[in-house]
């Protein structure tokens, strides 16, 4: 079976994000950047099949610039057997469609059975990427899945949460399938493994090798626009109040809420 997961690299969510001069990007100079947390998701699931199965390979594909790399070689260390890169600078600021588009060309030659992506990546939280594709691929697809199993090579079993209760769905394939946390448990990658990464085949593809105009992809393939950046406005410090007793302290909090805050 012919696994594909889609990945992309962002800023570790422990990092200060802070808007760059122009307000349209973050300031990147001192960022450190991570394997999307829910591609990791989709990265055990296919090695968890593969492993199952006893046969196939576990394929990553990824669109990003050169850094994109580490994130790469972060997911053949955890077992995926190779890699795409695409990676040229007319990708960027591609939006979540144009990205889509990029990766259904790639996907196009691969021929997946599965596809798997992440629900959503950490820094724009678009969740448009995985469902997207499908549509440009013309292919089923299964949002927010929390259980997978593989009923035959031709047609899989999934749950995915809805709102109050769980769904499940019997899915055939070739489909797309956007993972989230509950799925399982990802792995490690292992110091065998990380050396092994470094030899896994790593191909990277440009604009033309994916037979793509310029006007397709990047802010002119876009679909959207990013009109302004900021952070959230700064939240006015707490008071505390101070009184002898509890019932006074009461009688205070109260005026304030009535005569500052105006909320009682």
């Amino acid at each position: 079976m012919n696994i594909v997961v889609c990945m992309k690299q962002v800023p570790d969510t422990e990092s200060v994000i802070k808007p760059d001069a122009d307000g349209l990007g973050i300031k990147t100079d001192d960022l450190k950047y991570v394997m999307n947390p829910y591609e990791e998701f989709g990265i055990e699931e296919a090695l968890t099949i593969k492993e199952k199965t006893g046969d196939g390979k576990v394929s990553i594909v990824c669109l990003g610039p050169d850094r994109a790399v580490e994130a790469i070689r972060m997911g053949l260390a955890m077992g995926a057997d190779d890699a795409v890169h695409l990676n040229d600078p007319a990708f960027e600021g591609s939006d979540p469609f144009a990205t889509a588009r990029a990766l259904a060309k790639a996907l196009e030659s691969m021929n997946p059975d599965i596809i798997f992506c992440g629900k959503q990546a950490v820094d724009d939280d678009s969740a448009q990427v995985g469902i997207t594709l499908a549509e440009l691929l013309n292919i089923p697809h299964v949002s927010l899945i929390t259980k997978f199993e593989v009923l035959d090579d031709r047609k899989v079993k999934v749950n995915r949460q809805i709102e109050g209760g769980e769904e499940v769905i019997e899915c055939p394939l070739p489909a797309v399938f956007t993972c989230q946390k509950g799925l399982n448990e990802p792995r490690y990658a292992s110091l065998p493994g990380i050396m092994k990464a470094k030899k896994k085949p790593l191909e990277t593809k440009d604009l033309a090798s994916l037979g793509l105009s310029a006007d397709e992809v990047g802010k002119a393939g876009s679909k959207t626009r990013t009109l302004k950046i900021s952070l959230p406005p700064e939240r006015t410090p707490g008071r505390i109040v101070e009184a002898e007793e509890a019932a006074e302290k009461a009688v205070i909090m109260v005026k304030i809420l009535r005569e500052e805050a105006k909320v009682i």
